[in-house]
């Protein structure tokens, strides 16, 4: 989930953006968008079945019923003003969520901030927290201030009581909402981790260029199957991804000095036209849906089937024969892709939760309870 926004700058090129939405629009034609909803395909419904469902631990829509009965609404008045005054903080919370999740469950270990060296040139150096991984170092630090600003308006009504896990995973439904996407309603009851390491992150999350199989093995590690695999990759509707992420793909795909050439080749064009082989693009983004990229939408996945996928990720799965026919599906219909989504959704946002003496809960969301 590589979004953007402010800290950035969105150095997206006017021209190249209106380039692209003009390539989605006429490779869009004739695609499943617009089509009826059908009957689940034999396939998918199989992907269905197939999946292992993660742990459970308790989680309740009123688990704060009584001794924080508003947080909901406390947490939705600071998105609101958040997405009103930085938009971009809506896909960068949203894929904060989802490197929480992935990475030893949802438990709000991405959200503890880096320790500065110590002074004392004979101690030993503070241990690296999973923000100090390469896969999280272009995480916008708006997606941090949110939760941290929607954590500090809980206390101040529920001091003590409310995880900044709860806080992060409905700051990322708020989003998914004020974008266009579905309201769903949150579980809650989850705790803070008492540690965050480095070492945890690696081979946890998807790459930009992961196959199908190196992505169903990441999934199946977090108890989720293909059906939530391509669900969740539908989050791609919105944010935006770094050149670096496909430069491979538009300059030299595995090595032929050649744009992959599943890639439509009006989209190769007007993403060089963003991201030059080298130098000047470090800090542009591009976003991941050429078609609606600042709507949640199922638009994402007929995309795919034009070829307009932006990451080998993406693209992957409509050229996999295990899950193309759950893409088609959801491009078919933008109903079942959200109820897909929802149902996804809540099934990440239960993997490996804390409880009880497992977990701490946070005042502040960058500190461990014993350092704040």
């Amino acid at each position: 989930m590589d979004s953007s926004s402010r800290g950035i700058r969105f150095l997206v090129h006017r021209r190249a953006l209106l380039l692209l939405l003009l390539v989605a629009s006429s490779s869009l034609v004739g695609t499943s968008r617009g089509r009826e909803a059908q009957p689940l395909p034999a396939a998918a419904a199989t992907a269905l079945g197939s999946r292992r469902s993660p742990e459970r631990h308790g989680l309740a829509l009123d688990f704060y019923a009584r001794t924080c009965p508003a947080v909901d609404q406390i947490v939705a008045n600071v998105t609101a003003a958040q997405y009103r005054d930085f938009p971009a903080a809506g896909p960068a919370v949203l894929r904060l969520f989802h490197h929480d999740c992935f990475v030893e469950g949802c438990d709000a270990s991405i959200l503890i901030a880096p320790t500065a060296d110590a002074a004392a040139p004979a101690r030993p150096p503070p241990p690296r927290v999973e923000r100090d991984m390469e896969e999280n170092r272009n995480l916008p630090q708006e997606a941090f201030d949110t939760v941290e600003l929607a954590k500090a308006a809980v206390e101040s009504k529920c001091p003590g009581i409310v995880s900044c896990a709860d806080v992060l995973a409905l700051a990322a439904r708020d989003y998914v909402q004020l974008v266009g996407g579905p309201y769903y309603a949150v579980k809650k009851g989850r705790k803070d981790s008492k540690v965050s390491l480095a070492g945890k992150v690696r081979g946890s999350l998807p790459r930009a260029n992961s196959t199908v199989d190196e992505l169903l093995r990441v999934f199946a590690g977090k108890g989720l199957g293909a059906a939530d695999l391509v669900a969740l990759s539908g989050a791609h509707t919105v944010g935006f991804a770094h050149c670096v992420h496909v430069l491979g793909r538009i300059y030299d795909f595995r090595g032929t000095r050649r744009p992959d050439p599943v890639m439509d080749a009006r989209l190769v064009k007007a993403l060089r036209m963003s991201c030059p082989s080298s130098g000047g693009s470090a800090r542009v983004v591009v976003p991941f849906d050429v078609s609606t990229p600042f709507q949640f939408d199922h638009a994402y996945y007929a995309n795919l089937q034009a070829r307009l996928g932006l990451l080998a990720s993406d693209q992957a799965l409509f050229l996999d024969a295990r899950t193309r026919p759950l893409v088609q599906d959801l491009a078919a219909n933008k109903t079942r892709f959200f109820q897909a989504f929802v149902a996804s959704m809540d099934r990440m946002g239960s993997i490996r939760i804390k409880k009880g003496r497992k977990g701490e809960v946070r005042k502040v969301c960058s500190q461990h309870l014993f350092s704040a």
